[in-house]
């Protein structure tokens, strides 16, 4: 009597925060997980180094492949020879305001990227399961609270670009009968987000300010106001979707509502300092069209999923900031980018 093989996953962007996560829950619960990365000249893989193990060791159940959702022809080989029971899409250009700067990369990789990948599933006849990252950004200029009827109106070309893959992922559900669903993710924040997002701009800040070896911080829009919770809990809610017994769409939220000027008193008052006395308007950071307001209602996942956050704003705020302190202290210093976004 042959073995059960493990369940095989494929995760797009898992050296990112929500793929490096993912890998560590998929791993927790024994799949066989592969893990797609653009080949570059220095190493990105900081966030999945301590999952990873070296084939020459031991038997892994971690594999990295070099792809790039923009060369369709290496996803169908790889899909081929991989045949996953589930694939997670969470790689994109995700930098909201780099989006603007670059449209046309975005609307690629984060749009016609998902095409690629659905229309590699299709063309082979896998029998997989496939998850879609969508935004909250989708709903942009769409009043709050917003849930899975609330009508789209992106206002940046990555938002623009995560309705085509919303749209594309449930037609190919519909036209070909592809378990396909979309998980329409509000903000989610952790010590492993990437440094240019303003959460984790902030929080690095903060543990830069402490520590004196830093004295100002440049800031664009303060009161635009969002839904954040803690990605670790919200890639358990991606593995629900897929094990759920039709394939739909989620959104995935808390449902509270703080500005990015409450995440900065939060995050400066938890090490004991004032944020007036440090934060400086910079025009620079500002997007050419703003989203004001994104507060999710996540009651179907609530009712279907089982899903319910218990990380909300203050408690995260403090967790990256305590994350960066001991980081800090740890590394001796930062690398500061003149340049950062936000």
């Amino acid at each position: 009597m042959s073995e059960t093989r493990a369940k095989r996953a494929i995760v797009t962007g898992i050296t990112g925060q929500d793929g490096s996560y993912l890998a560590e829950l998929l791993l927790s619960k024994g799949y066989e997980v592969h893990g797609l990365i653009r080949r570059s000249s220095t190493f990105n893989t900081d966030r999945i180094d301590h999952i990873y193990q070296d084939p020459h060791e031991q038997s892994p159940n971690l594999f990295l492949h070099y792809s790039d959702l923009t060369d369709g022809s290496r996803l169908v080989t790889l899909l081929g020879q991989i045949q996953p029971d589930e694939v997670y899409n969470l790689a994109a250009q995700s930098h909201v305001r780099v989006s603007f700067d670059e449209p046309e990369y975005t609307g690629d990789v984060t749009g016609l990227g998902t095409i690629r990948l659905l229309e590699a599933i299709r063309a082979l006849g896998l029998n997989t399961k496939f998850y879609q990252a969508s935004s909250s950004e989708m709903f942009g200029a769409t009043p709050p609270p917003q849930n899975e009827d609330t009508p789209f109106y992106p206002r940046s070309p990555y938002g623009v670009a995560k309705v085509y893959s919303y749209w594309i992922t449930r037609n190919y559900r519909e036209a070909y009968g592809i378990f396909a669903s979309n998980g329409i993710l509000f903000n989610h924040e952790s010590p492993r987000r990437g440094d240019t997002f303003v959460t984790r701009k902030i929080t690095r800040a903060v543990a830069r300010i402490a520590a004196g070896e830093q004295s100002e911080l440049f800031m664009g829009n303060l009161d635009s106001v969002r839904d954040w919770g803690y990605a670790p809990e919200y890639v358990e809610a991606m593995w629900r979707m897929l094990q759920h017994d039709e394939p739909t769409d989620f959104v995935v939220a808390t449902n509270t509502a703080y500005t990015v000027k409450d995440f900065l008193e939060i995050s400066f008052g938890h090490a004991g300092l004032d944020w007036e006395k440090y934060v400086r308007f910079d025009e620079r950071y500002l997007r050419p069209t703003e989203v004001d307001a994104l507060i999710g209602d996540a009651g179907k996942a609530r009712d279907l999923l089982g899903w319910t956050p218990t990380i909300l704003t203050p408690r995260l705020a403090q967790i990256m900031v305590d994350a960066d302190i001991k980081a800090l202290e740890l590394s001796g210093s930062y690398y500061v980018d003149t340049v950062q976004t936000a």
